[in-house]
């Protein structure tokens, strides 16, 4: 492997050791140090992961277990658990999974015993693994909704702000369900500013602001309730326990140990992934640094078929074409292991990708024009894959000029 394409790789990796769930967790608790024994309610990609910070913490002092995560996201060891309730469900679609989870949510919380206190730990994914409907929707008017909301490129904090309309659980309505009992809530962010009204739809916090996104479509404005703001009791505490900026610091650190001079981008990448793409591009060729360090979260409109692939793969084949035959490096990936509808991270890509991947017929512009960027990517052995991280704090790119 080429060393430069080496040293990326673990600078990427050293990012998501740094903001794994299981130690986010621990080292939070560990700084409270006073938690009691409690229920313990997981809910998100990196739902697994951050109970095993908590259970390292508590030991026995953990009564109930209920976990909500990604198909695919749990171990063969807590499915096996007998003392855990871990569901499964779809993402980023909800599916008829994320009803019955989120039912069996209200379920379980409504039987809990009166005053117990509860730890929730809340991580990207939870907007669409757990649901339950307001009155008058549908599973597939909802469906249809993210479907839509995803192809024409709207950004997280728009999607959660609808979400918010027109559930029963969210932007803090899940409070209705928890009853008089101390709770705390350790969160992962997966949003630009982490504020915990976005993360997960906000389960546990009604939003600031009710706005809608202007370009939403009419047919779906109509619907939408107005939102109302429910109460939050004062006996609740929360902390950010892991997020974008933690991982970014955590890649400069490794940067500088392989040698590279880096800096972190304070810019939030964001907006159609092609012109972030040569943004960032222009930003690397104008600095005297080595490395530029990037966290965000771009977004693609689909054509009317799409390719395979996600938002970071398309940021991917953009570079490439920009860079063809230039002695550049990029990363686009998620942190949480998954792109889009696609099992991979992202890619990492260089000067020659282009020049590879027509060496197998495969034409670059087309396949980005088709959102297709993953089978072209993957031609060129340029794909990233790492499978569930336990983390979820967005995407990362990493910008580098190779030297001769």
């Amino acid at each position: 492997m080429n060393k430069d394409r080496e040293n990326i790789l673990n600078i990427y990796l050293a990012g998501l050791e740094a903001v794994k769930g299981d130690n986010a967790v621990y080292q939070a608790l560990m700084a409270r140090g006073d938690l009691p024994a409690c229920h313990v309610v997981a809910i998100g990609k990196a739902a697994e992961a951050m109970y095993q910070g908590a259970k390292r913490y508590l030991d026995n002092d953990i009564n109930s277990v209920f976990m909500i995560s990604k198909f695919g996201h749990y171990s063969a060891e807590v499915l096996a658990d007998p003392q855990v309730v871990a569901l499964e469900a779809a993402h980023p679609v909800p599916g008829e999974s994320s009803l019955l989870a989120g039912q069996m949510l209200l379920d379980h919380l409504q039987k809990l015993p009166t005053g117990e206190p509860c730890l929730f730990l809340i991580s990207g994914g939870t907007s669409s693994v757990c649901e339950v409907l307001g009155e008058g929707w549908t599973l597939e008017q909802l469906q249809a909704l993210t479907q839509e909301l995803l192809s024409d490129g709207y950004g997280i904090n728009e999607m959660n702000a609808i979400r918010q309309r027109i559930s029963s659980i969210k932007g803090g309505k899940l409070w209705k369900y928890i009853g008089e009992r101390p709770v705390w809530a350790l969160l992962i962010s997966d949003v630009e500013g982490d504020a915990p009204t976005s993360i997960g739809s906000g389960l546990l916090f009604p939003p600031d602001e009710d706005r809608l996104p202007e370009a939403l479509a009419e047919k779906w404005q109509d619907r939408l309730p107005v939102f109302e703001t429910p109460s939050v009791p004062d006996n609740f505490q929360w902390e950010i326990v892991a997020s974008n900026q933690i991982a970014l610091a955590a890649m400069q650190v490794k940067a500088t140990e392989l040698d590279y001079k880096s800096e972190i981008v304070p810019r939030f990448v964001s907006g159609p992934a092609v012109h972030a793409a040569n943004v960032c591009i222009a930003e690397l060729q104008d600095t005297d640094v080595d490395m530029l360090l990037w966290g965000g979260e771009t977004t693609v409109k689909l054509p009317e078929q799409p390719g395979r692939g996600g938002r970071n793969q398309h940021f991917a084949l953009a570079v490439a074409l920009e860079i063809e035959n230039k002695p550049i490096m990029m990363l686009a990936a998620g942190t949480d292991g998954s792109d889009g509808l696609s099992e991979d991270a992202g890619a990492l890509v260089n000067g020659k990708t282009c020049t590879k991947g027509r060496a197998v017929d495969k034409r670059p512009e087309d396949s980005l024009q088709r959102a297709d960027s993953g089978n072209f990517l993957e031609a060129c052995g340029d794909l990233i894959y790492t499978g569930p991280t336990g983390t979820n704090v967005m995407d990362v790119v990493i910008g580098l000029k190779q030297k001769a």
